[in-house]
């Protein structure tokens, strides 16, 4: 019974390879059958990974594996700034833009990143290295003004001297390449 829903499912997801069929089972195993809907988030996760953005057509494909109304999935992954709703550079910057860090020159940075950048709040450099975006509380208000850069590192107290090195570094490690 199970390969012939894996058989079905395999025919509604065609924008997903068979190994990120076999991650989202993984995912999906965790949790009863008739709750197969809670591994969304670990699934929007593969798909960010895999594709580096979810799209409209990723959406619908994975509600379809999940069982889920396609607006489910999409309020999933538009409610979290950490999946990406269209195409982003290779390195991500969310710069916390919250209260805590506004306070303690959060706005600032974004503006000089924007400046250094040549890019505006939301937009990608045209060589696609950069996306810089706004962001909401990251947690770490005490080390602000904080960033995220692609999902993952945290970088803490970022004066213009930091945002700097961090940028500098980035294009140095993308010379080496």
């Amino acid at each position: 019974m199970i390969s012939d829903v894996s058989s079905q499912v395999t025919a509604k997801a065609a924008p997903f390879s068979a190994a990120t069929l076999a991650r989202f089972a993984r995912e999906v195993s965790k949790y009863p059958a008739d709750q197969k809907q809670s591994a969304v988030m670990a699934c929007l996760a593969i798909i960010q990974q895999e594709q580096g953005w979810v799209s409209p057509e990723s959406e619908q494909a994975l509600a379809g594996y999940l069982g889920m109304a396609p607006i489910a999935v999409h309020e999933v992954s538009s409610f979290y700034n950490m999946y990406n709703q269209r195409p982003v550079g290779r390195y991500k910057l969310n710069v916390c833009t919250n209260l805590p860090c506004q306070l303690r020159d959060g706005a600032n940075a974004l503006a000089y990143l924007e400046k250094k950048l040549g890019i505006a709040a939301g937009e990608t450099t045209p060589d696609g290295m950069f996306t810089l975006q706004p962001s909401e509380c990251l947690g770490a208000c005490a080390d602000s003004p904080v960033m995220l850069v692609n999902d993952r590192s945290m970088c803490s107290f970022m004066s213009e001297d930091k945002l700097d090195q961090l940028i500098d570094g980035l294009k140095n490690a993308e010379g080496n390449q």
